[in-house]
């Protein structure tokens, strides 16, 4: 006998552990604020790394799926001084380990392959509260309520479920990220498309921080970094694309021009992404009949490790269940005695990467 099990949030990480559930034949159910699969971007590349989003996506039968979907030549990396020498220029050799795909082709991947119905969209959990004995109750914003014998919360950094383990809430890291795009890049933007190169760019000073990608359709999408308190964010008017740009350029006088044009030469306008992290090495005791995966377990500085550690939270967590359909509270206690200390080192040893920004943020 098998606990039908419900999931808070169709992200990645909720979306995996569904995917293994039901190679395992076991039922489960996704609720997701989000009104449909296209209610907004998914993000930029996904870089999935061998010992997690790759184990991952073995364990959930779509390693094929994914190797198709695999932009090729986007390992490439360049990293420039401000003043725009460049430091490293490593062509994608293809043994990196790390291929990247789009986020939102990686979503569809995993939505694809779940029965119809598995995900109710437009299913925004309000609250969340404890009934006894392993049970839960889940209201919607829509008015309706469920409860439910096993709950995951998969719902990021805001997870409405989380209060029901642990009172953590996540906290501003001094840092936010502005994201900018710049559209047929080799055509419309030729200089700051050479600088970015066929993969990754980095830029770095104190405070100060420039990384973009090239991503599908010719676009670069740039993450802007800077350490400033968020009063000093909240002073820009964001829906001014001209000065909010502006402004955020001058914080970066002095840097080459093809550097600060990933800022000025936008075309969108520029979106903000305050970066949060729950306190280092977060946990909390067991607890019947609930659980959490990615950011609402373990949301960290970006780190390159967010979304596929999500993953394979999601993956492992399903495979338990699977081994010990009599035993819920064994499963949750197996998979939470191993992803605690994961969470944790992947927190403090994790390197650097672009959609880490996005995961950060809660977004």
């Amino acid at each position: 006998m098998h606990t039908p099990v419900t999931i808070i949030g169709a992200g990645l990480g909720g979306l995996t552990l569904a995917r293994v559930l039901h190679v395992h034949g076991i039922p489960v159910t996704v609720h997701e604020a989000e009104s449909s699969p296209t209610a907004r971007s998914q993000g930029g590349l996904l870089d999935i790394h061998e010992g997690t989003g790759q184990l991952a996506l073995e364990a959930a039968g779509l390693t094929d799926a994914f190797r198709a979907a695999v932009l090729e030549g986007r390992e490439a990396m360049r990293i420039l001084a401000p003043d725009g020498t460049v430091l490293l220029d490593q062509a994608d050799d293809g043994t990196g380990g790390r291929p990247e795909v789009d986020r939102g082709d990686l979503r569809r991947i995993l939505l694809d392959s779940l029965p119809a119905g598995t995900v109710r969209w437009g299913r925004k959990a309000d609250r969340v509260r404890a009934l006894g004995g392993g049970r839960h109750e889940v209201a919607f914003s829509d008015g309706d309520t469920l409860v439910t014998g096993l709950l995951v919360g998969a719902d990021g950094a805001w997870s409405r479920v989380r209060p029901l383990l642990s009172a953590a809430t996540p906290e501003y890291l001094g840092k936010s990220v502005v994201e900018t795009y710049l559209y047929d890049a080799a055509v419309r933007h030729p200089a700051a498309a050479e600088t970015v190169g066929a993969g990754m760019l980095v830029a770095t000073a104190p405070g100060r921080e420039i990384f973009a990608h090239r991503e599908k359709d010719d676009t670069l999408h740039a993450y802007v970094g800077l350490a400033e308190p968020q009063d000093w964010f909240a002073a820009l008017d964001f829906t001014d694309r001209a000065a909010a740009t502006a402004r955020i350029a001058r914080e970066f006088d002095g840097w080459a021009p093809e550097l600060t044009a990933l800022i000025t030469d936008s075309d969108e306008a520029p979106v903000l992404r305050p970066l949060y992290a729950l306190p280092a090495g977060h946990r909390w005791d067991r607890v019947p009949g609930v659980t959490l995966l990615g950011d609402a377990a373990h949301l960290a500085a970006p780190n390159g490790e967010g979304a596929n550690l999500a993953m394979l939270d999601g993956a492992e967590l399903g495979a338990a269940l699977a081994a010990h359909p009599g035993d819920v509270e064994r499963a949750l206690t197996e998979y939470e005695q191993a992803m605690f200390p994961r969470s944790a080192e992947a927190a403090a040893d994790g390197l650097p990467d672009l959609e880490a920004f996005r995961d950060a943020a809660g977004a």
